[in-house]
């Protein structure tokens, strides 16, 4: 079995053919699917699919590229959805320094109020970091910064349970070496798969099994080999492949071992 941690099935894309798109998945043993909000609405929608489809769990948050649309009414809103027992995390929140759709302080005080909601909720979080290769536009660093602090003065620091995933990881060793002793689970997704990524590859193959997890982001990041067509969860199993591959050790093994780390991140039922 695998689970595909991070999908956004409320998505149109989907829309089509959703039921197969998840029967498909089920079939080639996904059992298990969070599927991801980005704003109010697909906060909404994610629950709404959890709800309609075994297997399927959900989050909520805003997207640091819909904070902008973050009102007075928001966080409350996000405290009633949260408590839905379909939500497993608040997410993907973070700072997106790429697209820069909303005001960078906009960004980080609508990303630490959805930090302070994940405690309240107990809850753990998604994160979400995107960065351009120009100077000033580092959101990894300016993320990290963040969380640092977040994860060094909350509850739940030390414990057993991740704290959360760094979705999609994109770092450099630094990053993934502090977030792992911090208490995250780092995300691999369909990038893993493309030649061009050698270093998180080779990043990839060291990191604590416990604190992996397989991820397409569905329908963006398609593995190779369907890179340019629509994502869907079933290949997830991509991701699986070519992490067991690096490792040197059997699907099945990757498969158990993420799974459980899973389970853990966002007490899944079996």
């Amino acid at each position: 079995m695998l689970v595909d941690t991070h999908a956004h099935l409320d998505m149109p894309h989907f829309d089509a053919d959703r039921d197969e798109v998840i029967a498909r998945a089920a079939k080639a043993g996904v059992t298990r699917i969070v599927t991801i909000a980005s704003d109010m609405p697909s906060s909404r929608a994610a629950i709404a699919l959890a709800k309609r489809y075994e297997g399927v769990y959900a989050t909520v948050g805003l997207h640091p590229n819909s904070a902008a649309e973050w009102e007075p009414t928001t966080l409350d809103e996000l405290r009633e959805l949260a408590a839905h027992p379909e939500v497993v995390a608040i997410g993907e929140i973070g700072l997106d320094y790429y697209w820069d759709a909303a005001p960078r302080d906009v960004q980080v005080q609508v990303f630490q109020a959805q930090l302070d909601l994940a405690v309240e909720m107990g809850l753990p979080i998604v994160i979400h970091m995107r960065s351009k290769d120009e100077p000033g536009h580092d959101a990894h660093a300016a993320t990290w910064d963040i969380l640092a602090a977040w994860a060094a003065h909350h509850p739940w620091h030390g414990r057993r349970r991740p704290l959360g995933v760094l979705h999609c990881f994109s770092g450099d060793a630094a990053l993934a070496d502090a977030a792992l002793a911090a208490g995250f689970c780092l995300g691999l997704d369909g990038p893993l798969t493309y030649k061009s990524s050698r270093a998180l590859q080779a990043m990839a193959a060291t990191w604590p099994a416990e604190r992996v997890v397989v991820e397409t982001d569905s329908p963006y990041l398609t593995p190779h080999p369907h890179r340019g067509k629509r994502n869907e969860p079933v290949y997830v199993r991509l991701v699986a492949e070519k992490l067991a591959e690096l490792r040197g050790v059997s699907l099945e093994q990757v498969a158990q071992e993420t799974t459980t780390a899973a389970e853990r991140l966002f007490r899944l039922s079996a």
